[in-house]
């Protein structure tokens, strides 16, 4: 398999992984001078690339970066973002600041990762019942904390 990275951008950073077993590539910000993110804030940030993964078999997924989360309130705005294997523009990363203080993104700052995803594409079937099961249609909370 062969992810393709176009530069939309002179600056742009090609994604790499840190180290030789990271899961993901990381997404760089390209940007010409620094961002600021208030808190509350949501920023989409350029990473000035496009990427192409084979079609129909795999995805694109962009994860928060854990240090930037866990020192600094900076994920992303969706979670976990999602990029379709027919999707060819540029790849923008939504930050939040979830921090209390404001927040600097520097050009070329790792600001999130990307990892490639296998996908199941199953054949959606209407049934009248689905089958019963222990838990059944218990939700939220319902296995209890411990």
């Amino acid at each position: 398999m062969i992810l393709k990275i176009k530069k939309l951008n002179v600056n742009a950073i090609v994604p790499q992984r840190a180290t030789i077993g990271s899961a993901g590539y990381d997404l760089c910000a390209c940007i010409s001078s620094d961002i600021k993110i208030a808190k509350n804030e949501i920023v989409k940030i350029p990473t000035g690339i496009a990427a192409e993964i084979s079609p129909g078999n795999a995805a694109l997924l962009i994860f928060p970066r854990s240090g930037l989360a866990t020192t600094f309130g900076i994920t992303l705005a969706n979670s976990v973002g999602l990029i379709d294997s027919d999707y060819r523009g540029e790849i923008f990363v939504p930050l939040i600041n979830l921090g209390d203080e404001e927040f600097t993104v520097k050009p070329n700052m790792r600001i999130a990762q990307l990892v490639v995803s296998p996908i199941l594409t199953p054949e959606v079937q209407v049934f009248p019942c689905l089958s019963d099961t222990f838990r059944g249609n218990g939700g939220f909370g319902s296995t209890g904390l411990s």
